[in-house]
């Protein structure tokens, strides 16, 4: 981690670092502290945008009016953007006390322009919302922030190192903003108790006395900064050779890394290293350090594969570019001074241990496949019972109401086969229609407290939005058409109570995600099951990584059951879907009337959030003589209570009989069938242009 964020400052215009790690590994502290030992930069005196008076292509908007101002030195900026940050902090805005005061038009610089020729820091990177990525995106690929909102038109340069801290189980980054990502490290608290132990030990020095702690530690940080000066000055005269090149080309071609970006921040990454080495000359161990940091972010895997790189494979693809008989690497430093820690074996608080066989590099790959919010695991202990697909038209095999009929003393259905769950993948994001207003979240459209200004209005007496944040440029232009008739000659801008106008924000909002689940026998085919299983799974992450909270339903034999009631533990709904036993008859109507009953307790809560209702079935209803006509007034009577639902649809074979299909149009609801729940598989069905109707 330490040796990641230091190359991304010797070298800013090649992208920034992104720190993934669960929670207490120090992602911050790290961050916060690499600003310390970056070298000074030397601005124009009264220059909001810390323009580079050396550089005549650095221009910004107050250029002109700072002509002969003496030229300055001060330290690098950490600028940091909080996830629930608005639009405006982070561009810009009309300036609030001149265009009140004096009827002025005039910019107030945001985050983007204080954090040029600096670092830009977001905690929990991937919760930013959509709208603020977007901004860092444009910013980030161009080198400047284009304004044109409230009356202002204005461009500046944005330059910065984008620095992202995030906990994989929180949810996974955009690609088009991972890829901005220069690089890419994974870091886990070690398990060797004497490691962990020194870090208490020092957290609770500095709690003691932080003056003391900070003196004891200032050597080593002058020693570091002083480091980093000499290794920026370097990076100018380092030589790429281009055999070397060639390599980096290598490597990223054996990983089959999407883009080029992957190139050229590798060969620009392995330059940085050299200079931190000390090297004028770009080596094999430049190059295999720089992979390392480059490449595993932006490997072609499975959504929710973790990113690591193989090092034997690493190796292997150095071997065919340079030939085995290069010699080997050279140590790489993951400390300031090429020690196993950033103090050095001689810190003030003496030996730093030996580190030699460092528990936190053997725990490594343990702790990339316990990452809980990646994948989710197969249960390999489920039984699996094979049994044919029932015929459209027959008795679904393993049909036996007295047995399926029966629970347990937990409440739990009792009896039938039990299938397996295969891989988890990034499924395909359900979302209501139209927009609400609840919980903050990352589903649904919705009208929130933050989140995108889309527009303003009059604040209504009584109404939900009459305390909203009130819309400054929508406010000064119903204003300035009335400033003659209200006597104003000069001086501040005269308000009335008509002008005020509260902006309208459009966000996303949580929802409740309720599944109703067909566990009759007409789905106990081990296969099918298995599909539909790992289809709920991957729909159920997605509902923990959207803020969501989720329930499950399930219906066999002549009954339904709760089985989980509506919680924010998708680790239970998981859990008790991997055990769910099949078998039975069909009993759609009973499924659909326990889900609105749910949905009908649920909404009396206080804070509810909007339903989102996912029937995964066939559509075969077959408990009762009057199955189908009862099964069609449930279905409608949920849509008369305007529930959003989707129908994924697990018919399977070559003759299909389409009745859930009918079963989504009773519902009012959107028809998926189950292989189009995978995102993937339907971005290619679009790319093909196949025309498949979901």
């Amino acid at each position: 981690m330490v040796l990641a964020l230091v190359l991304a400052a010797l070298t800013p215009g090649a992208g920034g670092v992104l720190v993934r790690g669960e929670k207490g590994t120090a992602k911050t502290t790290a961050v916060r502290g690499l600003a310390a030992v970056l070298p000074g930069i030397d601005v124009v005196a009264g220059d909001r945008f810390s323009t580079d008076p050396a550089d005549a292509g650095d221009v910004g908007p107050d250029h002109a009016s700072l002509a002969g101002a003496p030229v300055e030195r001060r330290p690098v900026r950490l600028v940091e953007l909080p996830v629930g940050a608005s639009e405006d902090r982070l561009v810009g805005s009309l300036h609030l006390e001149r265009a009140l005061a004096e009827g002025v038009t005039e910019f107030e610089p945001g985050l983007l322009a204080r954090a040029h020729r600096g670092l830009l820091y977001v905690d929990e990177v991937n919760l930013l919302h959509d709208h603020l990525v977007d901004l860092l995106l444009d910013a980030a690929a161009t080198g400047r922030a284009t304004v044109e909102r409230d009356g202002v038109s204005v461009v500046h340069p944005a330059r910065f190192v984008l620095v992202g801290t995030m906990n994989p189980e929180e949810g996974e980054l955009r690609p088009q903003l991972l890829d901005r990502f220069a690089l890419a490290v994974d870091v886990a608290a070690p398990r060797d108790p004497a490691l962990r132990a020194e870090v208490v030990r020092r957290r609770m020095a500095f709690e003691a006395d932080p003056a003391a702690f900070a003196a004891a530690w200032a050597p080593a940080e002058r020693e570091l900064a002083a480091r980093v000066a000499s290794a920026r000055d370097l990076v100018g005269a380092v030589t790429l050779p281009d055999r070397m090149l060639q390599a980096v080309a290598h490597v990223c071609a054996a990983f089959d890394v999407d883009g080029l970006r992957a190139d050229i921040v590798t060969a620009r990454t392995a330059v940085a290293h050299a200079a931190w080495c000390g090297r004028t000359q770009v080596t094999r161990a430049d190059v295999r350090a720089a992979a390392r940091l480059a490449l595993p972010h932006r490997r072609r895997r499975g959504p929710f594969d973790e990113p690591t790189l193989e090092e034997d494979r690493l190796d292997d693809a150095l071997d065919e570019a340079l030939g085995p008989d290069d010699p080997e690497p050279d140590p790489e430093p993951d400390g300031p001074d090429g020690s196993d820690g950033p103090d050095g074996p001689d810190g003030p608080d003496g030996p730093a241990g030996d580190r030699a066989d460092d528990p936190a590099d053997d725990q490594a790959d343990d702790q990339a496949e316990d990452q809980p919010g990646d994948r989710a695991p197969t249960d390999s202990t489920t039984e699996q019972v094979e049994e044919p697909e029932s015929e459209p038209g027959a008795e679904p095999l393993g049909e036996n109401d007295g047995e399926t009929g029966a629970r347990t003393a937990g409440g739990r259905s009792a009896g039938g086969a039990v299938a397996g769950v295969g891989e988890t993948f990034r499924a395909r994001l359900l979302q209501a229609r139209r927009g609400g207003s609840g919980p903050t979240g990352r589903r649904s459209r919705a009208r929130s407290a933050g989140g995108r200004r889309v527009g303003s209005r009059r604040p209504l007496p009584g109404s939900p939005g009459s305390s909203g944040a009130v819309h400054l440029a929508h406010t000064v232009r119903a204003a300035v058409p009335h400033q003659v008739a209200r006597g104003r000659v000069a001086g501040a801008l005269r308000l009335a109570p008509a002008d005020l106008r509260v902006a309208v924000t459009e966000g996303r909002e949580a929802n409740l995600v309720l599944f109703c689940v067909d566990a009759s026998g007409s789905m106990a085919a081990r296969r099918r099951m298995e599909a539909v299983k790992t289809a709920i799974l991957s729909l159920l992450l997605d509902a923990y990584q959207r803020r969501d909270t989720v329930g499950l339903v399930t219906f066999r034999g002549s009954g339904a059951e709760v089985l989980l009631p509506p919680t924010s533990s998708v680790d239970v709904a998981a859990t008790r879907l991997r055990e769910l036993p099949t078998g039975g008859r069909t009993p759609v109507a009973e499924g659909l009337l326990a889900c609105a009953e749910v949905l009908r307790r649920e909404a009396r809560r206080p804070g509810a959030r909007r339903p989102l209702l996912v029937v995964v079935t066939d559509g075969r209803a077959t408990s009762g003589a009057d199955a189908v006509p009862r099964s069609r007034r449930a279905a409608e009577r949920l849509r008369a209570d305007g529930v959003a639902a989707f129908v994924v649809d697990c018919e399977s074979g070559p003759l299909r009989l389409g009745l859930a299909r009918t079963l989504a149009e009773h519902l009012g609801a959107e028809h998926v069938p189950v292989d189009l729940v995978d995102a993937g598989v339907l971005a290619g069905l679009a790319g093909r242009g196949t025309g498949r109707a979901a």
